[in-house]
């Protein structure tokens, strides 16, 4: 059983499946759930060919439901299209950018899963194909039932503007677009402030504990991560820059965020927030809390060592719970669209530790012969152009060994998952309440396109992006 001990903020040791914080959450068209399934199914073969060369005596379970998320998701959008149309057979759209189209592998990899679905037929698209006809959303003269759209509000604001998407404004306002243009307006970094500001006590204590100290970062008085008085916020983010983070309130990808220590350059940063405006200021989550000691290959060298990686946790749920993870490692971003990669997750089946069982996972690797990795490596960048894994930077990166995670904390990031969409709810509680306009600087046409489709707890797909650590991270004994 893994269990860690941890101090919250009112200073009381409390016991925890894994410790951490999440990063950020992302409420309006999150990604990774199909790539998992395809890292599961490489990593799985990677592991059984290294247990060919040396057996590690370490049993692990590649094929949980909880790691391909792909497949709730799926199953969500198939009722959403029942609710809406009954048993009536029916369109499910997948919508996204056109210069997308064909470097996004899960978005094609969806469309044709809806395919092989009794009575649904799935179709990937841009957002300017669609047209009305006879008053009906259409694509190529079929009616859509229902759409998933691949991008933001903001994005289809944009869009809409160059290519008059009247036909998918229609689709909004008709509740056939998922996630629900409502959620837009609690899509955004800054409600961390709401979670860790006077209100915390309206959400749920592990969420809480979970959330970094975050500030809207413009001139300000406020207070900061431990209750002192900050009487200047952007001279103490200059002054306490080693232990801060800066972040587009709205960015993805990696985009513009600056990093304490890693980006050492404070009046670089804080001038570029500044110039930029609509940035938050979060408090760092420590590396080693979320890194991880990984096996890879010096080619230049000839040889197999560790390399310390941080190790990204995304959790992806919906209205009746978990659909699963997305398991990311790189440097700092861990985002795959900054040159991140992507890690196989696997459940202990064995009496042993996290830590014992990685250990001995990493003990054994580096302690094969050059040339027998690297024909695994090799066969796993084979099978990775086989099932067309690129994203937008090309090929996606894939970790040697997998990360390990017990049932017990399985059981906890059920329980977690189901915490932050309730507090979801909260929040949007909040924002039509009137609560939160002093947060939310979204431009008026946008938030008129939010509030054509409400939120409520409807069928939609949200991810967090945890900085956990399950046991095996360096300060770990």
């Amino acid at each position: 059983m893994q269990i860690d001990c941890v101090w919250v903020p009112n200073g009381e040791k409390t016991l925890k499946e894994f410790v951490g914080y999440h990063s950020e959450w992302n409420l309006g068209s999150p990604g990774g759930w199909d790539y998992q399934r395809i890292t599961q199914i490489i990593g799985k073969a990677v592991w059984l060919k290294l247990n060919e060369i040396r057996p590690m005596q370490v049993d692990l379970d590649f094929d949980h439901p909880f790691l391909f998320p792909v497949n709730g998701f799926v199953e969500m959008l198939v009722q959403a299209h029942g609710a809406r149309e009954g048993g009536n057979p029916g369109l499910i759209a997948v919508v996204a950018e056109e210069e997308t189209l064909e470097s996004v592998t899960e978005n094609r990899n969806l469309a044709e899963r809806l395919n092989t679905i009794d009575g649904i037929s799935g179709a990937l698209m841009a957002p300017h194909e669609l047209v009305l006809k006879s008053s009906r959303v259409c694509w190529q003269g079929r009616p859509v039932s229902v759409i998933f759209m691949d991008f933001n509000t903001d994005v289809l604001l944009a869009l809409h503007r160059k290519h008059n998407l009247t036909p998918l404004i229609q689709a909004v306002r008709e509740n056939r677009v998922i996630n629900p243009r409502g959620t837009e307006p609690i899509n955004v970094k800054s409600m961390y402030e709401v979670i860790t500001g006077p209100n915390s006590s309206r959400f749920h204590t592990d969420i809480v504990e979970r959330t970094p100290w975050t500030r809207q970062f413009y001139p300000r008085r406020t207070d900061g991560p431990r209750n002192q008085e900050i009487a200047d916020l952007i001279e103490w983010t200059r002054s306490h820059w080693d232990n801060l983070v800066l972040k587009p309130e709205r960015g993805y990808s990696g985009k513009g965020v600056r990093v304490g220590q890693v980006n050492q350059d404070a009046d670089e940063a804080v001038q570029l927030a500044l110039k930029e405006g609509n940035y938050i200021v979060q408090e760092k989550i420590p590396l080693d809390v979320w890194s991880e000691d990984i096996p890879t290959l010096d080619t230049e060298k000839g040889e197999i060592g560790l390399e310390r990686c941080q190790t990204d946790f995304r959790c992806l749920l919906g209205p009746e719970g978990l659909f699963g993870f997305l398991g990311r490692y790189g440097g700092v971003p861990t985002n795959v669209g900054s040159g991140g990669g992507v890690q196989p997750l696997a459940v202990l089946r064995s009496a042993m530790s996290v830590r014992e069982a990685v250990d001995r996972i990493n003990e054994a690797i580096v302690d094969m012969a050059y040339g027998d990795v690297l024909s695994v490596v090799d066969m796993q960048k084979k099978m990775a152009m086989g099932y067309n894994f690129t994203y937008l930077l090309g090929p996606i990166k894939i970790a040697l060994r997998p990360r390990v995670i017990t049932t017990l904390q399985l059981e906890s990031l059920e329980k977690y998952c189901a915490a932050i969409w309730a507090d979801c709810l909260t929040l949007e509680e909040m924002w039509l309440a009137g609560e939160l306009d002093d947060i939310v600087h979204i431009e008026e046409e946008e938030l008129e396109i939010a509030r054509s489709q409400p939120w409520g707890g409807s069928p939609a797909i949200f991810a967090s992006d945890g900085l956990f650590g399950f046991g095996s991270n360096p300060q770990t004994p």
